[in-house]
């Protein structure tokens, strides 16, 4: 091979890095959401909240380093997941509800945390366990009733970063009352008629 066909090469080489190197992060940073009941993100990729940006396309990408309280994981292109006034859908929820993750890369998993208006309800550990492409954890909600921001973390467990997703609720702890069954039935018009034969 001669010299200028070498740098030539070389030359190629080179400028084709800096694409693959953005070709295999894109690739990395699809890993993991909350589908149901519908995160923030979850909405904006099924078109139910307009105008959100990159999320739309990518809802399994919110990655930051471990120990954020941001919705869009410190990343600025998902700054929307950030805006409570965005006109996100709150998701009906009871007092116990089940929250599924829909895995895109399955990460060893440290722990799993959910923190409804800025305090923890539950941690899942999951000692470094891979996890299935679907996770689902039942989160205790009991003593909250209405509006309130769930915030659920994704810790990996062999790098320094977690996934954060955002889920607007709507909790109605207190199941809506019955109707009581009156303590003596009242007699129909033609029973009472029946009583007079």
């Amino acid at each position: 091979m001669t010299i200028g066909r070498k740098l030539a090469v070389t030359a190629a080489a080179a400028a084709l890095t800096p694409a693959l190197l953005v070709v295999s992060a894109g690739s990395a940073s699809a890993h993991g959401y909350i589908s149901s009941p519908l995160s923030r993100q979850a909405q904006c990729a099924q078109h139910l909240v307009k105008d959100c940006g990159d999320i739309q396309y990518e809802p399994q990408s919110v990655e930051g380093p471990k120990g954020l309280t941001s919705c869009n994981g410190g990343l600025s292109q998902f700054a929307t997941l950030n805006d409570d006034n965005w006109g996100w859908q709150p998701q009906k929820v009871g007092s116990s509800t089940s929250f599924t993750w829909t895995i895109t890369a399955r990460h060893a998993t440290t722990t799993w945390q959910y923190f409804v208006d800025g305090r923890k309800v539950t941690e899942i550990n999951d000692g470094g366990k891979q996890p299935g492409a679907s996770v689902t954890h039942s989160v205790n909600l009991a003593g909250l009733s209405g509006r309130h921001k769930m915030l659920a973390v994704w810790n990996i467990a062999d790098t320094p970063m977690a996934f954060y997703n955002c889920v607007d609720l709507d909790i109605n702890a207190a199941p809506a009352a019955t109707a009581k069954a009156p303590a003596a039935a009242k007699k129909s018009f033609w029973s009472k008629v029946s009583d007079l034969f």
